[in-house]
């Protein structure tokens, strides 16, 4: 008979105070206190991101340590985490307790193979510019992005899916280093399962998300032996292969472009100076 595990939630949050209600409503809504462990890591926070997830109750459990730090919040979330398999949470994602019994479902399953998860977007596009709602539209359909575990906001991992990435290192872009770190067979998008990711409103918002992603994934790529394989660039025959596919993105794929173009100048001298440190936050994503 199998014994039911308790699922360890962590999610790291550093000045969260606008977001992390909506997402532990949604995580402890439908679901038992036997079923979930939720750890929210306040890392260097200056506002009420603590006193609003304590104000949940006993269900969660609120570390605070004094370094806004997403790794070292990580590390401290895995030091108080009870159970396995373990979600780690982005606190400005919404995802529901039905989701996380979906993402947990293929890593009971010794047999399988899976040692990592992680949910289908939902990016919600009603409020955004329209530039930022063609370049999310040829984003989505991207093959990396598609099979990818990164950019959601969420990942589960088996006890052993754990093990690998508990070794990497400190790196800003930690879910792409996640999602690399597992073969395409150890890794699996799970159907049915959703995560809403809220994008930038805005033009400018969107390229501070693109500067952070082209220097994170160049820290990436410094770290790996094959930086050809480990990365998730987008090549020109990917960009061709949607066109082609769908006529009426053209100007999408236009607009991705030059997002791109922008974001590695503005990335370049970050690249040079090796500072994988300045986190560029969007705002406007945390906007009710």
């Amino acid at each position: 008979m199998h014994t039911a595990q308790v699922t360890s939630i962590v999610i790291p949050a550093h000045n969260e105070a606008q977001v992390i209600g909506r997402l532990l409503d949604s995580l402890l809504a439908d679901s038992s206190e036997d079923e979930t462990d939720i750890v929210v890591v306040c890392n260097g926070c200056t506002d009420d991101t603590a006193r609003i997830a304590a104000a949940r109750g006993p269900r969660v459990r609120v570390v605070e340590i004094p370094v806004p730090s997403k790794h070292a919040a990580l590390r401290a979330g895995d030091d108080h985490a009870r159970g396995f398999p373990r979600l780690y949470v982005d606190a400005d994602v919404v995802i529901g307790s039905a989701d996380v019994r979906a993402l947990t479902e293929p890593l009971d399953d010794d047999t399988s193979g899976v040692l990592a998860t992680a949910p289908e977007r939902r990016v919600p596009l009603d409020s955004c510019a329209w530039r930022v709602r063609a370049y999310y539209r040829v984003w989505q359909r991207l093959p990396a992005v598609r099979e990818g575990l990164f950019g959601r906001g969420v990942i589960a991992v088996s006890k052993a899916g754990h093990a690998r990435i508990a070794a990497l290192p400190p790196l800003m872009a930690d879910d792409l280093a996640a999602s690399l770190a597992f073969a395409p067979g150890e890794r699996l998008v799970v159907e049915g399962a959703r995560v809403v990711v809220r994008p930038p409103r805005t033009w400018p918002d969107l390229i501070k998300r693109r500067i952070r992603a082209a220097v994170s994934t160049a820290q990436v790529e410094q770290h790996h032996q094959s930086p050809q394989e480990a990365s998730a660039r987008t090549s020109k025959a990917d960009l061709i292969a949607l066109v082609r596919a769908e006529p009426r993105l053209v100007t999408g794929v236009v607009v991705f472009v030059a997002a791109a173009v922008v974001a590695r100048r503005g990335a370049a001298k970050a690249i040079r100076a090796q500072d994988f440190g300045t986190w560029l936050r969007d705002e406007s994503s945390r906007q009710h």
